[in-house]
């Protein structure tokens, strides 16, 4: 049994704003509630199915990454890119040594 909802696809994808609308989850900001409120376990998470399609955003990147594609990060010693297609695992994780 998967654990994603079952839905009908269609061949062709909608337009990338309204794909990000339905696919994109987004973080609550107090996803156990209120400071000093019991705590509901089964209330915590995600109260529907998932769908294939659907994640959770990446807090760590560019929201736009075409926009900021060929540029480097301007501060000294930062982490690459996490979207570089291609590469090794390996060579992320090496710090930069420039």
């Amino acid at each position: 049994m998967s654990p994603f909802l079952p839905e009908k696809k269609q061949p062709t994808t909608d337009l990338a704003t309204v794909e990000s609308q339905r696919n994109d989850l987004i973080p609550e900001e107090f996803p156990e509630g209120s400071y000093g409120s019991m705590i509901l376990k089964e209330s915590l998470g995600k109260s529907t199915p998932w769908r294939e399609d659907q994640r959770p955003p990446n807090r760590f990147s560019y929201e736009n990454r075409e926009l900021h594609a060929g540029l480097d990060r301007d501060y000294p010693g930062d982490h690459q890119l996490h979207d570089l297609s291609g590469s090794d695992e390996s060579e992320l994780l090496q710090p930069d040594t420039e």
